[in-house]
């Protein structure tokens, strides 16, 4: 991948040299520290994202159901699974 674009910040002096002392000591260029970090953290927001999105659909489909009264109440979703923890605790 082409590395051509520069990345400028400002940070606390102490940080940069503590940053710059744990590259060096794993033997990494700090650069590449940095490059696997913003990566990481990109992906995790990706997921972050694509999960929160999963779960909104997931909501406004029960929400649906809801509304079409397809599916149980609390109530009898409760007796259901209190039926079921007592044959399973047998």
């Amino acid at each position: 991948m082409s590395k051509e674009a520069v990345f400028t910040m400002k940070l606390e002096p102490e940080l940069r040299a503590d940053f710059m002392a744990e590259a060096e000591a794993a033997h990494r260029p700090a650069s590449q520290v940095l490059r696997e970090l913003m990566r990481d953290f990109v992906q995790r927001q990706r997921e972050a994202r694509d999960y929160d999105a999963f779960l909104a659909r997931k909501v406004d489909a029960g929400r649906a159901s809801m509304h079409a009264s397809v599916g149980h109440s609390n109530t009898e979703v409760e007796a259901l699974f209190a039926a079921r923890r007592a044959i399973a605790a047998k």
